[in-house]
């Protein structure tokens, strides 16, 4: 059983952000997205853990995040967080994508 360093690393990212947000921000909806996508992300690790072609829970939730954040992102033109999140979750996207097809 190969451990997914990527996806977990990924979740970490994604549940620190939400605290971040909230530590800087005072914003509750952060914390509440972070660790929620934190621990479907984490969650879809471990079952890529377990078996590398389930990538159904990992792919919803970065194909989630790639769209909710980009829009954000293009809205609000800042590159943190919504950017960098876009940018990191549609790189996770791209790589669930190629786990299946190779």
């Amino acid at each position: 059983m190969a451990v997914d360093w990527i996806g977990f690393s990924y979740a970490a990212a994604l549940a620190f952000g939400g605290f971040m947000g909230y530590k800087k921000k005072g914003s509750v909806m952060s914390l509440m997205a972070g660790l929620v996508f934190g621990g479907l992300s984490a969650y879809g690790a471990y079952r890529i853990s377990n078996d590398p072609k389930d990538i159904k829970v990992l792919l919803l939730a970065s194909g989630v995040l790639s769209v909710v954040m980009g829009m954000r992102y293009k809205k609000s033109g800042k590159l943190m967080p919504a950017g960098i999140m876009s940018g990191l979750s549609l790189l996770m996207a791209f790589r669930l994508l190629l786990l299946i097809v190779v």
